[in-house]
């Protein structure tokens, strides 16, 4: 009777699945992980150790979460589950901006009513319960990607202790000098009817009609009028792309060191800078003309011209912030619409300030017979009477870069009211110091952000809203001065810290305001500051107000990382940046790394009014939060980061690979009795080449993805996964010992070495990968077998593995780099055969090494190794006579072991096993 000799065969055995099914898994995992409180059993464990504090930038509280959320929250979950497995106790906080105008207008419209229909307070009740919804539906979808971090408690602007902070800080920048009230433009949408700043503004293509304006000149300072001119027939020309601003012109800057000239037109002369005067007469369609004299701008300062629409002068001023790089030359100055203007005419005392526009964009009565028009009705009425009292010189219809409220996406207009401001002026030298002693990631990070800083005189801190913190500033009820001092500050701080800040709709001055406090009129009796606090400088102030938090006792200050947008140069960065050196004299991070900008897989930005959007949902339902995770983690997302369907759908197929190679290891774990390290492991001694070669790229994963780590090079890290599973395990080391694996005996030391050797690898490469495939990892984890030493309830309670401790000589690492080789070119000369149909699997062959004569004693020795590197049942090699080596394939002699396929001509001898070969018959009758 034939005997199975496959039941004496090793084969694989694990009940690790083949297919990952992770839509269905990791749900389970997580909660699993909910359950057993791994985040902060993790935290609890590394206790002692050093810290590592990466600071979460707060979401906006509005809205599902979107992949730029995604992108984001998996980055941080990377480096804290690194950071906690490398050494550190790394806790992480994750936050909510939940104040500010979009949760307002949602608040409003779900319940129906306009801005000022229902009390303040009632409003600011519905805001907050909007905020909460939002933050748990945004938490629902972070957990849901693997983030770990402490959701019980996170940090929200909202929170009483959060606000109170907040106006501590306030103050302080107040007593240092750093506040002030004032009118100034500043950014304003008309349909949200507040002030913006510049981290709220989105530039978009708008299209508009450019206008040339011609001013009469009344007062030349007997310049024109010395060269015999007519003065009621020359005229300044100025160009502007905002026609709704000309009632509030007030002045013409000129560049002070820009030559101008006049265009003589008929009987007219225009005076306009002398480099611009082809195009200004290319756009007017004017083709007959000719430039007299060259004047300086300095020299025409001084003189006046008439408004074309109203009686009153327009002087001609001159200002370094006028270019030659469109219109004319002579800017057109309205200093209530624009901050340049408004800074150039404060050097002129005889200049004012005129606002003929209202906080929703309509023209006042100071614009005359514009009254009561919006923008684009008052750019075609005023454009109209300008043509008709003869004073437009052209128009043209271009299309240019123009702000745009990030709310609502319309158009904003400048406005100069009365506003709270920062004066970063006052502090720049000291930001910019900062800003040096920060590491940027990407290096060019830093002269990004210093160029913004350099750029910006003031921050408009208020804005004309209900749901926020409100400026914490009372008015003396006399004389209207403002005060903000120790004794308020602090009465204001405790009050919100009890009550939160509502109470300051609730509560009279009289009930929280010491009565010491008076004004230096004498007056005890206040009034309150309604407007509230930018939203950036909700999330701004949160270095202190959490890292310093009573409430989060885990963090410490400064942040060692802040990891955004790169938007948030101008956004997060910046207001954390400013409100820190003030309050704290140096910068709240020690370094600051930015990702890119989700994009389509054609590099068009997504919006899911293209119908090219992705729900994160939508990938985790179908593909797995691990597919999204290495999404994240693939290429360099300081730039942009392409997403689609045959990407992911690639990087399923990178996962598999990387999976089964996990799932061929515990199946040779697993099998028969089972492989206890403890027990099991041979000594390093003990091992083959082979298996210390194995080791050896296991030793170079490990520093490679630990660099890729420390440095945030996640796609380096991930790639040197991918490739050692792929390069190194399966299609070398892994396909090799399956023969010894599968056919010597279970307990064999030539087998026990194997599996000592794949212990270590699955052991090490589930550690390393856990950052970013998290759940796969974890189900890794609790397949395989463990040592003592090993946390077995988590994956994440366990530290990055460290080397084998075994040395390679260079000897070593030649000879094996010459065997890999050989194999590549066996592999071919196989394959080729096999196409041929000279062989069939690559065991029926055998390999004729027509060797070099450089390399055949090198060759000749390897002889026997090579047979089973090479997978065939013989290897000859034989000097071919050149100085190339060539490989040939024939028949293997003798015939098939019916136990391990390999040919040998020892099969038939053995009375008791005729079908098997030596190896094979001695297994079996152990």
């Amino acid at each position: 009777m034939a005997q199975d000799y496959n039941s004496t065969l090793n084969l694989p055995q694990t009940e690790f699945p083949m297919r990952g099914n992770l839509p269905k898994r990791e749900p389970e995992t997580l909660k699993k992980w909910e359950d057993e409180r791994l985040y902060y059993k993790m935290v609890e464990k590394n206790k002692g150790k050093p810290s590592y504090v990466l600071h979460d930038g707060p979401p906006y509280a509005n809205g599902e979460i979107h992949l730029g959320h995604a992108l984001n929250k998996s980055l941080k979950d990377f480096i804290v589950k690194y950071k906690n497995m490398n050494g550190f106790c790394a806790p992480y906080v994750p936050g909510w901006d939940t104040h500010g105008l979009p949760i307002e207008l949602k608040a409003m419209k779900a319940i129906g009513v306009e801005n000022g229909a229902i009390p303040a307070v009632d409003l600011r009740k519905h805001c907050r319960e909007y905020a909460m919804t939002q933050v748990a539906n945004q938490m629902k979808g972070f957990k849901r990607l693997g983030s770990l971090g402490d959701y019980d408690y996170p940090y929200l602007t909202l929170r009483p202790e959060y606000e109170a902070k907040q106006v501590e800080v306030f103050g302080s920048m107040v007593k240092k000098g750093y506040m002030y009230k004032g009118l100034k433009p500043v950014y304003w949408c008309p349909d949200c009817n507040t002030a913006l700043a510049e981290a709220e503004i989105e530039y978009s293509n708008d299209p508009c009609y450019s206008i040339y304006v011609k001013f009469n000149v009344t007062d030349d300072k007997g310049i024109f009028t010395g060269l015999g001119l007519d003065l009621s027939k020359i005229y300044f020309v100025i160009w502007t792309t905002t026609t709704w601003t000309i009632p509030g012109n007030l002045a013409i800057c000129l560049g002070p060191e820009y030559n101008y000239t006049l265009v003589h037109v008929g009987d007219e002369y225009y005076v306009m800078a002398e480099e611009l005067v082809k195009t200004t007469m290319e756009t007017a369609g004017i083709t007959e003309y000719t430039t007299e004299h060259i004047f300086t701008g300095a020299e025409l300062e001084g003189m006046k011209t008439k408004h074309p629409l109203y009686d009153r002068p327009s002087p001609i001023i001159v200002g370094d912030h006028v270019t030659l790089e469109s219109g004319t030359g002579c800017v057109h100055t309205a200093p209530g619409y624009g901050v340049e203007d408004f800074e150039v005419c404060k050097k002129y005392d005889d200049i004012g300030i005129i606002v003929c526009v209202d906080s929703k964009g309509k023209q006042t009565a100071e614009a005359g017979e514009f009254e009561g028009m919006d923008t684009d009705q008052a750019n075609k009425a005023i454009a109209a009477k300008l043509t008709e009292l003869g004073a437009m010189l052209a128009t043209q219809k271009i299309v240019h870069q123009y702000p745009h409220c990030w709310r609502c996406n319309s158009p904003i207009i400048y406005r100069a009211t009365e506003q709270w401001f920062c004066s970063v002026n006052d502090f720049k030298d000291e930001a910019i110091k900062a800003i040096e002693s920060v590491q940027w990631i990407p290096e060019w990070g830093e002269d990004r952000i210093k160029g913004m800083v350099r750029d910006r005189s003031d921050w408009c801190i208020s804005r004309q809203r209900t749901w926020g913190v409100p400026i914490p500033v009372v008015y003396c009820k006399d004389c209207g001065k403002p005060i903000c001092n120790d004794e308020t500050i602090s009465a204001i701080s405790e009050l919100f810290r009890k009550e939160g800040s509502d109470a300051w709709w609730i509560k009279d001055t009289k009930e929280f305001i010491p009565a010491s406090v008076k004004c230096e009129c004498g007056c005890g009796e206040f009034t309150k500051e309604y407007d509230i606090m930018d939203v950036w400088f909700d999330s701004g102030v949160s270095h202190t107000s959490v890292m310093e938090g009573k409430d989060f006792p885990s963090l410490s200050w400064p942040a060692d990382l802040y990891l955004e947008g790169a938007d948030q140069y101008r956004g997060w960065f910046q207001s954390s940046l400013l409100t820190s050196v003030v309050y704290k004299g140096q910068s709240p991070y020690k370094a600051v790394c930015t990702h890119g900008w989700v994009v389509d897989g054609e590099g068009k930005a997504m919006h899911k009014s293209l119908g090219n959007g992705i729900d994160p949902s939508e990938i985790t339902d179908q593909y797995g939060a691990d597919i999204l995770r290495l999404w994240a983690a693939s290429s360099d997302y300081h730039s942009d980061i392409r997403i689609s369907k045959p990407i992911l759908g690639q990087l399923s197929d990178a996962y598999k690979k990387i999976r089964n190679t996990a799932r061929f290891i515990l199946g040779n774990l697993g099998n028969g009795a089972g492989f206890d390290p403890d027990k099991d492991s041979v000594s390093d001694d003990q091992l083959t080449e082979l298996d210390k070669w194995a080791l050896m790229k296991l030793d170079n994963l490990i520093d490679t993805m630990k660099k890729g780590y420390d440095a945030f090079d996640f796609h380096i890290a991930l790639h040197a996964l991918h490739n050692f599973c792929v390069i190194d395990m399966s299609n070398f080391y892994l396909d090799i010992i399956k023969d010894r694996l599968y056919c010597e005996k279970e307990d064999s030391v030539l087998r026990r070495a194997a599996q000592t050797a794949m212990y270590r690898i699955i052991s090490a490469m589930t550690r390393l990968a856990a950052p970013i495939i998290s759940f796969t990892a974890e189900e890794i984890w609790q397949f395989m077998p463990h040592s003592a030493g090993d946390d077995k309830l988590s994956v994440f309670l366990n530290q990055m593995p460290e080397k084998s401790g075994i040395e390679f000589t260079d000897d070593f690492k030649g000879k094996w780099e010459f065997i890999y080789n050989t194999r590549l070119g066996a592999n071919k000369a196989l394959e080729d055969a096999r196409n041929e149909k000279t062989i069939g699997k690559s065991l029926e062959a055998k390999i004729i090494i027509k060797s070099s004569d450089a390399d055949y004693d090198r060759y000749a020795s390897l002889a026997d190794q090579l047979k089973d590197i090479l997978i065939v049942s013989g290897v000859e090699v034989e000097k071919a006579g050149t100085a190339e080596t060539a490989f040939a394939v024939a028949k293997a002699e003798g015939d098939k072991c019916e136990r391990c396929w390999c040919f040998s001509k020892y099969v038939g001898t053995n009375h008791d096993h005729p079908t098997l070969c030596e190896r094979c018959a001695i297994a079996v009758e152990a």
